[in-house]
């Protein structure tokens, strides 16, 4: 009895326009396995998943131009950073004011120091939540969530505090370069490295604001408990209790607290902003 084939679609039409139509080898069909579906191959395509390696006579006809962009010429631009050997910066043609008059905005980092309990993240939410409402991109870098992750190997001796800003510095250059106003919330306790995050950004960009509230009062407020276990001697290095704050010598916004007046958050914020509107931030 004659097997009747069900139609093939046409070749010439769809995605598949290109693709040459003929009958799958039944002999040398093999079947490839991937991540959450399976999908049917020739055995040959196993050789794709061996080991790239340098043939003993390349072919220089295949070298093409962005082969030959690294070639002696570029030797002298390569550089040594750190324990990283031999690198090229790499130019893209999408620059910062690109993205700057895209978002309608300046990228920058407005690094938020003081004391645990002074309200950095309180301040910081707030101050991304007015933006946002007025069109503007923001980012906010927290001192604690950035712990849960890029900084979760770090302790809280004198050196990995250090390390720890320094992170967040770099993270927030790169926010800023893509043109977002990047927060960040931290306690960030000594001048030489919020000074070494500041020396990361263009003049301008680096918008240092102090919240400047009394230990006395942090320490009455203390939302995390942490205060109360410092005292006791449960939590070592505390800033403020045995480990020191470095008041900012020169940031662009003090918040000061005086006496019984407090301010609300949007209080706060709108200072900030106000900064930002004379200053351009808010503009391309």
């Amino acid at each position: 009895m004659r097997t009747i084939q069900p139609p093939r679609p046409p070749c010439c039409s769809g995605l598949f326009k290109n693709v040459k139509c003929g009958p799958l080898p039944a002999a040398k069909s093999g079947f490839v396995k991937f991540r959450g579906t399976n999908a049917v191959g020739l055995n040959s395509a196993r050789l794709l998943l061996k080991p790239i390696k340098a043939k003993e006579d390349p072919d220089t006809s295949l070298i093409d131009e962005s082969a030959a962009a690294f070639s002696g010429k570029n030797l002298s631009r390569m550089s040594n950073t750190g324990n990283s050997m031999n690198i090229l910066w790499h130019e893209c043609p999408i620059q910062k004011h690109d993205r700057q008059e895209l978002l309608q905005q300046k990228g920058c980092v407005i690094w938020l120091t003081g004391l645990s309990g002074s309200g950095k993240s309180t301040l910081a939410c707030a101050l991304s939540r007015s933006l946002h409402s007025r069109g503007k991109l923001t980012y906010i870098l927290d001192g604690d969530n950035i712990r849960h992750g890029l900084n979760r190997d770090l302790s809280f001796s004198a050196e990995d505090r250090s390390e720890n800003i320094r992170r967040i510095g770099e993270v927030a250059k790169l926010f800023a370069d893509a043109g977002v106003i990047c927060i960040t919330s931290s306690i960030s306790p000594y001048q030489k490295d919020r000074d070494a995050c500041r020396a990361l950004l263009p003049e301008g960009y680096f918008i240092e604001v102090f919240i400047d509230v009394p230990l006395d009062v942090c320490e009455a407020r203390d939302p995390k408990g942490l205060y109360k276990l410092a005292r006791a001697g449960k939590v070592k290095g505390f800033t403020g209790i045995d480990d020191p704050y470095e008041p900012p010598c020169s940031c662009e916004i003090v918040l000061q607290q005086k006496g019984s007046h407090i301010m609300s958050p949007s209080d706060t914020a709108e200072i900030v902003i106000s900064y930002l509107e004379k200053n351009g931030y808010l503009r391309a």
